[in-house]
């Protein structure tokens, strides 16, 4: 199983509006390509990337689409006030991710 793991909504660390450019870029480029993902996991400041709002759904619809199973916290969804607004996927658990960390073969991190 790959699970990516998305712990922020911006990749790197420096100026944040090129930070989410570079996360954007990196997730349409991941829904283009052949690659497997089977889980995605949004923590922290990922979650704005599965909310209302957000510019990489299109990308996450894909890879839905093709297979992958869609998570976000839902203790980081009630900690921005976000719970309703989660436009793609499922709520998910810290236990959820603890077990999906530990059976997975590959965990991607792009941040």
């Amino acid at each position: 199983m790959t699970f990516l793991y998305l712990n922020s909504d911006q990749m790197g660390q420096g100026d944040p509006a090129l930070g989410k450019k570079l996360l954007k870029s990196f997730l349409n480029e991941l829904a283009k390509s052949s690659i497997q993902i089977d889980v995605i996991g949004c923590v922290n400041s990922g979650i704005h990337l599965t909310t209302k709002g957000s510019e990489v759904l299109e990308a996450l619809q894909t890879l839905q689409d093709k297979g992958a199973k869609i998570a976000t916290c839902g203790t980081c969804l009630d900690f921005h006030g976000k719970r309703a607004e989660l436009m793609i996927g499922e709520i998910g658990s810290m236990d959820q991710t603890v077990g999906i960390m530990y059976a997975a073969e590959k965990v991607i991190r792009p941040n």
